[in-house]
């Protein structure tokens, strides 16, 4: 259960924005959040006696209902102690509940299935002296009120929402220049795999290509003498994954994936909407660039965190637009059984939105790494710091800062090796034989001189073994990346203290 607290501070010009009534309050949710919040409890904490709009919190609406009580306790809690650990506690609340219909099923039906779920939330509110100002339901384009007694506003049956644009919410917003990027349901999609039926030739590949990876290149991560293998595995890894950004940055082939290609990957259409349409046409012209095989063996590569976090070196310039699609990309890949390998793309693809500027979208792709694996602290810091809106130029200082030290470490023993062969009479030679047998032969010396370290747990490992009918899958990815990591110092800083990376 993951929890996106104060998922954004608005801006300036919306915060002046006077809403009346229910149907404006409906109206401006998806303005607050970047996205419509399908299948979603929404929490919005308000300030001052003009009720200001300050932290919110939203999380999926638990499918049992014994859980309600549990998560609306922690919902009113992750709201209200937030905002008091920024110096503002709540002086009211609303709450907002977003579910489509089930088939068969009406809004009406919706709304009074989902009441006792608004009562535990308004309950758990006022226990932390917090009252709930307004408890909306929104489903199937109506709005309910669980809160107003009034018919003439709130009819029993439901509001129909104002159409798309034309509220003023809508147009305030489309002049401020913010953005609704389609449906929660619409992000989610482009960061998860397709349903097995709808392509089960290439699902089946993909499987097939992951299972031969694992089996692989998690030997080389773990048994290979003095890391040898890690590094062998880093070096391989980093460079297909440059060449596959280099491949995705090339012009989108169709006319609708060429229209949906922009900074920060949105369609932008009128008063501020979006539409998946043309998404879903540049995600499968990425998909289709990239084979089985290149999938694989990048997301076995991520799983080690040194990998991952010089891969998270690509957050800025050109090459961030193109990184991020590949992390998508390779997220959608993590098919069944291999889910838990989606953590280090999702939690990459959520970091680059984030150093971009889109937070709605690195939202949502941090709650999903999260929802793969709880305990990825990587996701779980990147989310956090997104959440209280801190600025991510600390985590990119500190990254520029690693690849400048790395290359001028590369840079160095580049100069070494030309003076080694210079004194040993064979002249600097092509830059090939420098980097060839000769440099591996030295990089082994060194390596071979340095303590061993900890070694790995191989035997909470779980890798692939064969079988007559091929090989079985991974049954525990999570503890694959476990045990393929090794410390490593921090990198991420917040209110002025270090933190830890850390790919477990």
């Amino acid at each position: 259960m993951n929890t996106n607290r104060h998922e954004s501070h608005g801006s300036s010009a919306a915060s002046q924005i006077t809403l009346r009534g229910p149907a404006e309050l409906a109206d401006a949710l998806p303005f607050m959040l970047g996205f419509h919040p399908s299948d979603s409890v929404v929490l919005v904490a308000l300030h001052g006696e003009h009720g200001r709009f300050g932290g919110r919190a939203r999380l999926g609406i638990p499918r049992s209902p014994h859980e309600w009580p549990e998560t609306a306790e922690h919902l009113a809690e992750c709201l209200v102690e937030g905002s008091t650990r920024r110096g503002e506690r709540p002086d009211a609340i609303v709450v907002f509940l977003c579910q489509d219909p089930a088939p068969g099923e009406t809004g009406h039906r919706v709304m009074e299935r989902l009441r006792p779920f608004a009562q535990r939330l308004r309950t758990a509110c006022g226990a932390l002296d917090v009252p709930v100002l307004e408890a909306l339901c929104i489903s199937d384009g109506l709005y309910f009120s669980y809160c107003c007694p009034d018919n003439r506003c709130c009819p029993p049956d439901g509001t129909p929402l104002a159409l798309s644009g034309t509220s003023v919410m809508a147009a305030s917003a489309a002049y401020a220049g913010i953005q609704v990027r389609g449906s929660l349901k619409d992000m989610e999609a482009r960061l998860k795999p397709r349903e097995p039926d709808t392509d089960p030739s290439r699902t089946s590949a993909q499987r097939a290509a992951l299972g031969e990876a694992a089996f692989v290149l998690v030997p080389k991560i773990l048994d290979a003498p003095a890391g040898q293998g890690r590094q062998e595995v880093r070096a391989t890894t980093i460079e297909l994954a440059r060449t596959l950004i280099e491949r995705l940055s090339q012009p989108p082939v169709s006319p609708a994936a060429r229209a949906a290609d922009s900074p920060h990957d949105v369609l932008t259409v009128r008063a501020g909407l979006t539409s998946g349409r043309g998404h879903a046409s540049a995600d499968a012209a990425d998909d289709a660039r990239i084979t089985p095989e290149e999938a694989a063996a990048v997301i076995l590569g991520l799983q080690d965190r040194d990998t991952r976090d010089q891969a998270a070196e690509w957050m800025e310039g050109p090459v961030a637009a193109g990184a991020l699609r590949l992390w998508r990309a390779l997220s959608r890949r993590c098919v069944a059984p291999y889910q838990e390998y989606a953590a280090a793309p999702l939690a990459l693809a959520g970091w680059v939105a984030w150093s971009s500027g889109d937070e709605p979208s690195a939202r949502v792709a941090l709650s999903l790494a999260l929802d793969t694996d709880p305990e990825y602290l990587f996701a779980r810091l990147l989310h956090q710091a997104c959440n209280e809106g801190l600025d991510p130029e600390s985590l990119r200082s500190c990254l520029r800062k690693e690849r400048d030290t790395r290359q001028a470490a590369a840079a160095g023993e580049a100069e070494a090796d030309e003076s080694d062969d210079e004194a040993a009479g064979h002249g600097p030679g092509p830059r090939a034989d420098r980097s060839g047998a000769r440099a591996t032969g030295r990089s082994r010396e060194r390596v071979a001189d340095r303590p061993a370290g900890p070694r790995p747990r191989v035997a909470a490992m779980r890798t692939t073994r064969r079988s007559g009918a091929g090989r079985a899958p991974v049954r525990d990815a999570g503890a694959v990346r476990r045990a393929a990591t090794a410390p490593r110092s921090a990198v991420v800083r917040r209110a002025g203290r270090r933190g830890t990376r850390s790919g477990g």
